[in-house]
């Protein structure tokens, strides 16, 4: 029988994972490589956890498909651990998707469903941002500012109004700037005004920006500035924290570096830690009341709240909490961080080192002084990540495709300070053999 499998549609580097443990993941030919990225940014609390697996074992024996809206004991489970541990007071009305694709296009349906049954039906544009990804729907494609990911879809996609993504480092006014805040936030209103106020639904943003553009940290007045806008114009915010939620910078969700509170909430990935799907929208009352009062439906996909997906869910949050993992991707980020600064902020290729939590990024540049990024046919990022791997660290490429050669870091929150050792000399070497 032929070894090539018609997987993936498109060709590439196929590694075949047979097992993993914690930290590692292990090939058919037996390599042991570190997940320095937890895969997508997803895994949490390590790989090859018996507690979750008996949990999902349990939910099939008794139960296999269940329509999403009936209650089982994991659907049960898992929303008693999200408004007893990690839902804020004011957002605890809960939809469960099964996956962050599908939980994204719900927080849009929702906005435009909460301003039609107000009875403000011309509101059906939702502003977002230029550097951004929110999901594969034909809807998250089109809202999200990636193009390498929009390729051959961009004449087919509906008209979403964009703005800057807070950029610090490239920021027009300067490098940091100490007016950046202020002049990304007032980009908002600037668009809001532009489009009619009477016009925009929502504001859909990543808190920390993702993998898109390499965990890029705001100016710490951008967000209370965008939350007291939305206010002021009426505009929902939607707050996508797919790969941000649930520890993984450090807080329970990324909003809550600031003193805010979005409309409607979305959480992905860590939400099961890459045990299954599993995506939710979480917002308020008022909202859900609303759509309710006005007979519409927030309809479920088939697969929506799957009760294995949900009894995995529920381990693995009830994990977090008894092991004290957010505190923890707090503490070891703070270390991985520190790490990386003293290794590269003086590297003649590196540009800035970036982050919060187990969040981490590096953007790496033809020349340091200008910015001047290098050509995407240098293909710089990918050949680092494919360097490491070769020496056992698996890292994440990340970047749009004009915002490039971005190196991302999402490990376990179980890393121990030896991993980050690890993981911060083979990226030296890797960046060091591909730069010269």
């Amino acid at each position: 029988m032929s070894e090539r499998l018609n997987w993936p549609f498109l060709p590439g580097r196929n590694i075949e994972i047979e097992r993993a443990d914690g930290m590692h993941l292990i090939t058919r030919q037996g390599q042991s490589i570190m997940d320095a990225a937890g895969g997508a940014i997803v895994a949490n609390i390590g790989h090859g956890r018996e507690r979750v697996a008996n949990k999902v074992a349990e939910a099939t024996r008794n139960y296999s498909y269940v329509v999403p809206p009936w209650i089982t004991p994991s659907r049960r489970a898992l929303i008693d651990s999200l408004e007893r541990d990690w839902l804020p007071d004011n957002l605890r009305r809960i939809h469960i998707t099964s996956g962050g694709s599908e939980a994204v296009d719900t927080a849009m349906k929702m906005a435009l469903q909460y301003h039609f049954a107000n009875g403000a039906e011309s509101r059906t544009k939702i502003i977002c941002r230029d550097v951004s990804y929110h999901g594969t729907t034909l809807a998250t494609v089109g809202v999200s500012g990636h193009p390498a990911r929009r390729r051959g879809l961009e004449h087919a996609l509906g008209y979403y109004p964009r703005i800057p993504t807070p950029y610090p480092l490239r920021c027009p006014l300067g490098a940091h700037h100490p007016e950046a805040g202020a002049y990304y936030a007032g980009c908002l209103r600037e668009s809001i005004e532009v489009e009619g106020p009477e016009t925009i639904a929502a504001f859909l943003a990543e808190p920390i920006t993702g993998s898109s553009g390499g965990a890029i940290v705001p100016p710490e007045d951008y967000w209370p500035e965008v939350r007291a806008i939305c206010d002021e114009y009426g505009v929902l915010l939607i707050l996508d924290e797919v790969m941000t939620g649930f520890g993984r910078t450090g807080t329970t969700f990324g909003f809550q570096h600031w003193d805010i509170t979005p409309d409607i909430l979305v959480g992905g990935k860590g939400l099961a830690g890459g045990y299954a799907p599993l995506g939710g929208v979480f917002t308020n009352e008022t909202i859900g009341s609303t759509i309710g009062d006005a007979g519409m439906n927030v309809m479920f996909n088939t697969f929506g709240a799957h009760p294995a997906a949900c009894a995995a869910g529920a381990e693995v949050l009830d994990i977090m909490v008894e092991e004290n993992l957010v505190e923890r991707s707090a503490r070891m980020g703070a270390l991985l961080h520190k790490r990386l600064i003293d290794t590269f902020s003086n590297h003649p290729f590196v540009a800035e080192v970036r982050g919060r939590g187990l969040l981490q990024a590096i953007e790496i540049v033809k020349e340091r002084d200008t910015l001047t990024p290098y050509d995407v046919e240098d293909n710089v990022s990918n050949r680092i990540v494919g360097k490491a791997l070769d020496k056992g660290v698996f890292f994440y490429g990340g970047g749009t495709g004009e915002v490039r050669d971005i190196v991302c870091m999402g490990p376990p929150f179980i890393i121990e300070e030896g991993h980050i050792e690890t993981m911060v000399e083979v990226l030296l070497d890797s960046l060091n053999e591909v730069t010269g």
